[in-house]
């Protein structure tokens, strides 16, 4: 008998297409979403998934989606990483951010309670939690997500340049209305 390589190709693309896009997506905490269009996955330690967004024409920087999880019981509760992340951005005269300098929603997604907050303004970037100092990073945007999962809260962070955050704010929608346990 005659082995026909074309053939195992070809039912191995077959295979490939077969793939219910159900099943392509992400999870964290029990929380699946589906993973974001365009954007590529960099992974970095202490978060369950992080994705580089591609800068806008104009800015000089990429932005990021980080997304964490902490565990059962971890993380602390919404009002607490409400004022945690205001406190990552000032107004351009140097004051601090307050409640009423962003938009927040709370809604339900999925089954599960979800505040966004979406906040402008210089950005206090630091490279990582305990760093001596931040570096202000002007003209930046936050669109964040606090999840309510299944035993602690999912976190979504996305921080860029303003024009980089706009374009990537519709993709930012579409992962949130997409959370599912």
């Amino acid at each position: 008998m005659m082995h026909r390589p074309h053939s195992l190709r070809f039912g191995i693309l077959a295979l490939l297409v077969v793939v219910p896009a159900a099943l392509v997506g992400a999870e964290a905490g029990g929380v699946q979403f589906d993973d974001p269009s365009g954007w590529m996955s960099a992974p970095k330690p202490m978060r369950a998934a992080n994705y580089t967004i591609p800068a806008a024409a104009g800015d000089q920087q990429d932005g990021e989606l980080a997304i964490f999880y902490f565990g059962p019981g971890q993380g602390g509760g919404v009002e607490a990483n409400v004022r945690r992340w205001l406190g990552q951005f000032v107004k351009a005269d140097g004051s601090p951010m307050t409640s009423g300098d962003a938009e927040r929603q709370d809604q339900q997604v999925g089954g599960m309670a979800v505040t966004l907050l979406d906040v402008s303004g210089t950005y206090l970037f630091k490279p990582f939690p305990m760093a001596p100092r931040a570096t202000p990073m002007p003209g930046y945007r936050m669109l964040a997500a606090i999840v309510q999962g299944p035993d602690a809260p999912v976190f979504f962070k996305l921080t860029a340049p303003a024009k980089t955050a706009a374009e990537a704010e519709a993709e930012f929608r579409k992962i949130i209305a997409s959370l599912r346990r």
